[in-house]
């Protein structure tokens, strides 16, 4: 009995365990999809789907510690890594994810969430077989005994995905910049006409910078890449255009005193999803012109 009692404690301690792990990777990406994500196309709607199926996830395995809720679990944490790497390497739906400290600790968190998720779908709750069940040569029976060498390969399994986030972050370079030399231009968005960079891309200014210093840095320029370089108002153009200098030492052009960005959540000329946004610490507005 003592031996039962034990094994069921270490069930109940993964149950617990695997739960609050997919509701502490559902409230991380319910933060990021409440503070941008939300405004990017298709990936808004994956963030907020990740969030509802981690929520009920968690609570399918409290409520019912069974080995197949426990599998669709671990399933879906590693579900979940694999389209963070993807979109660290190649991109997912014409977005691309930067390195950024929620994404690595969602991915770690993810991968113990794998690990003790698969651990409680691959162990019997019991050991003991009940009269009247298949007998042990029968697959169902071997299958509800456990998985000869399962806790060997979820471990395996388990540091591979460590390594492969560890590889995928290392790779991934430093937030980017909207680099810009020559002609600013102008779009018709909205009814507005809008600043853009040399690409068509919207360009935004940000309600807590000043004309000498941006408060766009670290994590949040990479959501919004500063535009650095050099470059001159089009004609037509009233307004003044300048520079100032980050606090990594680049160079970013103003307009009227405002430091220009774009925004990660605009994959094409002609979109504004960051206008008026109250994200990373203040408001974000397109720029606007008057010709």
């Amino acid at each position: 009995m003592t031996g039962l009692a034990s094994r069921r404690n270490r069930r109940l301690g993964w149950r617990l365990g695997g739960a609050g792990l997919l509701a502490a990777t559902g409230a991380i990406h319910l933060d990021l999809y409440l503070t941008g994500y939300r405004s990017i196309p298709v990936i808004g709607w994956l963030f907020l789907l990740q969030v509802i199926t981690a929520f009920a996830l968690a609570v399918a395995v409290i409520a019912t510690g069974s080995r197949l809720a426990a599998a669709a679990g671990a399933g879906f944490a590693l579900a979940t890594l694999g389209g963070y790497v993807l979109s660290l390497w190649a991109g997912l739906f014409g977005y691309r994810e930067i390195r950024t400290t929620a994404g690595i600790v969602a991915g770690i968190i993810e991968i113990a969430a794998f690990s003790v998720l698969a651990a409680l779908a691959v162990t019997p709750a019991t050991a003991v077989q009940q009269a009247g069940h298949p007998s042990p040569s029968s697959l169902l029976a071997r299958l509800q005994a456990g998985i000869p060498r399962a806790g060997q390969a979820v471990a395996g399994l388990s540091a591979a995905a460590l390594a492969v986030l560890g590889i995928s972050v290392a790779a991934a370079g430093p937030p980017a910049s909207a680099a810009t030399s020559g002609t600013l231009k102008t779009a018709k968005i909205g009814g507005m006409t809008v600043l853009t960079n040399s690409k068509g891309f919207t360009l935004y200014w940000f309600a807590p910078d000043t004309a000498t210093r941006s408060a766009c840095t670290g994590v949040c320029a990479g959501y919004w890449p500063p535009v650095t370089g050099t470059a001159s108002a089009r004609s037509g153009i009233t307004g003044t255009v300048g520079t100032i200098k980050r606090s990594d030492g680049t160079t970013q052009i103003t307009y009227n005193g405002h430091p220009l960005y774009t925004y990660v959540g605009d994959t094409a000329p002609g979109q504004a999803f960051g206008n008026n946004l109250n994200l990373n610490g203040g408001l974000w507005h397109e720029v606007t012109v008057s010709r």
